[in-house]
């Protein structure tokens, strides 16, 4: 809302007629449009990306699409904490069983 609101305040200060009279504030008030209309696209940009679906996906995506790395250590991530919840639970099946040679051998590995 306030990004909305220097929008509107610049555009109303470009319709003035002391802009017709001094250059200098005409290029003042023309800059500072330019600034107001971009900061109100980062910002409208910033609530697309945050809204749009689910949110956390689109931002990730966004990321990958910047840092390509990123996407592929987020999937050797993944990749490594499923390995490692598939060993946990072998694991722990080993130490629910009786605790023989072959078990312990197996769960010393």
């Amino acid at each position: 809302a306030m990004s909305k609101s220097a929008v509107k305040i610049s555009s109303d200060l470009l319709s003035n007629p002391l802009c017709e009279q001094e250059p200098g504030f005409l290029e003042m008030v023309t800059a500072f449009d330019t600034a107001m209309k971009r900061m109100d696209a980062f910002n409208q940009e910033k609530v697309n990306i945050g809204l749009a679906g689910d949110g956390e996906s689109r931002v990730c995506c966004w990321f990958s699409s910047v840092f390509p790395s990123l996407n592929v250590a987020v999937k050797r991530r993944e990749q490594t904490l499923q390995d490692y919840k598939r060993l946990q639970s072998k694991v722990e099946k080993y130490e629910e069983k009786e605790r023989t040679g072959p078990v312990l051998a197996k769960l010393h590995q």
